[in-house]
């Protein structure tokens, strides 16, 4: 029974600080064998609902549990009532400083940690519940300080944020944040949180666009539209803004200002089950239906599922697995848990090169026309070459982007969906932003290298045609051999008829 106990105190959840020791430090700042009656059974208070025991979250209600405690030891005459007295008088004093606080900052990566362990069917069940067991993870301190100070520095209000880091090369999890204040809440929101992801869903819509012979010259009409389906059903998206450049637009520019217009004639001209079957591909497991707003990304997935999927991106076409536990040896150094690396090729590696160059597009100022490209308000803090999708909805606000050694994602939003402003879609570009130039402060640019089936052929990026003399701030653009601009080339090949109401 003693040693029942003692592994049960050293693994228990004492609101998100796990074991007793550990406990006694974070809260007291001392061990646990220096705790006083009232200190000891504030503690013990907490496992029961860590959420609303912990005084750090509310400290009526652990007051309340607290004298719970006491009487159950007082009724089992471990104290008298005169002790439970003054134990509940007694002023406690938390010291839950500096060193402490770096706890907190990995809690809900350890939270993450705990539920996989649960799910490797290798490590008996008695183990995690007792103890004795090694487990090394793909925590990268820098990339969660990244992360946390990022946060702190730039959230005052009660928004919440989650964050992911992730090595697209072998599925690591290397830093995770699921809130703004894990002592507040032990919500993982990067994994637990099904949102709406908004615009972070088309670069998928048009990897398929790529697939089916479109190029970034491919052009639709932009203008203020309403879709007519069967039965007289309608459908009547809006660009951000209420903009429009009521003219014919590149797939390159379309991607650059994340044209919704642009992207729902794509989305029914390919047939609107392609892009249910695309995220399928890429390994979102979260149900889609074949709507004409998943376009727009109406439908909700988690913030891991979409960040795993733009690893695909990121490592040029290859499915890797999210995780967050490399090993797990028992106590005497037998290992019994190693993370076996899985990768499959889904995505044709020159049609996400010529992705990966659009989306790096997003903060382009040779973009800059009728409205700016999405991601220019942080062009002037990004010191490498990215790509980077923006997502903004009324709820909703998210950045993923990358190169070759990392992922990041940031989504930032209310739990009571509470609409956003304008100010936090531009705050959470900038957390963005900040996250990533911390963690790759001193690592070299790693873009792609150009495959041979590719070329480079400088265009006007709004019309998607050949550059002259005359055009305006002309870009490379980037296409499959054979379907590059040229003086006999037709832009309207691949335009489609779609039933349209003004």
């Amino acid at each position: 029974k003693e040693e029942i106990i003692e592994g049960y105190l050293n693994t228990i959840n004492y609101g998100g600080i796990f074991g007793i020791e550990n406990a006694s430090k974070y809260y007291f700042g001392k061990s646990a064998s220096d705790l006083s009656i009232a200190e000891a059974a504030m503690l013990a208070g907490i496992p029961n609902n860590p959420t609303e025991f912990s005084p750090f979250v509310n400290f009526e209600s652990s007051k309340k549990r607290q004298l719970t405690v006491l009487k159950a030891m007082q009724r089992n005459k471990y104290i008298t009532e005169e002790e439970v007295n003054k134990a509940y008088e007694e002023q406690l004093v938390f010291d839950n400083k500096e060193d402490n606080s770096k706890l907190d900052s990995i809690m809900y990566y350890q939270d993450a940690v705990i539920e996989e362990l649960k799910q490797i069917s290798s490590i008996p069940s008695s183990l995690i519940q007792t103890g004795g067991l090694k487990i090394y993870t793909n925590l990268d301190v820098k990339a969660q300080e990244a992360i946390e100070t990022t946060i702190e520095e730039n959230i005052n209000s009660d928004i919440q944020v989650a964050s992911i880091i992730m090595d697209p090369n072998t599925g690591a999890v290397l830093g995770l944040v699921g809130g703004t204040d894990y002592s507040k809440s032990q919500f993982n929101r990067a994994l637990s949180a099904n949102r709406s992801v908004g615009s972070t869903i088309k670069p998928f819509l048009y990897y398929a666009a790529l697939e089916n012979n479109f190029t970034a010259s491919t052009t639709f009409t932009s203008e203020k539209t309403t879709f007519v389906f069967s039965e007289n059903q309608t459908y009547s998206p809006t660009n951000y803004g209420d903009q429009y450049p009521n003219k014919e637009i590149s797939l390159a520019s379309a991607i650059a200002y994340s044209d919704n217009i642009y992207a729902v004639k794509t989305h029914l001209f390919l047939g609107s089950d392609v892009l249910v079957e695309m995220m399928k591909r890429v390994g979102v497991t979260s149900k889609l239906d074949s709507i004409p707003s998943l376009a727009l990304g109406s439908q909700p997935i988690s913030l891991i599922e979409m960040t795993n999927a733009y690893s695909i991106l990121a490592n040029e076409g290859y499915k890797v697995e999210p995780f967050f536990i490399r090993r797990v040896e028992d106590i005497n150094g037998n290992v019994l848990y190693e993370h076996k690396e899985s990768k499959e090729a889904v995505l044709n590696k020159s049609i996400t090169y010529i992705l990966n160059e659009l989306l790096a597009n997003t903060s382009n100022p040779k973009f800059i026309n009728y409205t700016y490209p999405t991601s220019y308000v942080i062009a002037n803090k990004l010191t490498k070459k990215y790509a980077i999708k923006t997502g903004t909805t009324d709820y909703d606000h998210l950045v993923f982007g990358y190169n070759k050694d990392v992922v990041v994602s940031v989504w930032s939003g209310y739990d009571d969906n509470r609409k956003l402003s304008t100010g936090d879609a531009t705050n959470n570009k900038n957390l963005w932003a900040d996250i990533i130039e911390k963690y790759l402060k001193d690592k070299e640019d790693n873009w792609y290298s150009m495959p041979n089936n590719v070329v480079g052929v400088l265009v006007d990026p709004l019309t998607g045609k050949l550059a002259t003399d005359d055009t305006k701030n002309s870009t490379i653009q980037y296409y499959l051999k054979g379907t590059e601009p040229s003086n006999n080339y037709n832009l309207d090949d691949a335009v489609p008829t779609i039933k349209v109401e003004e």
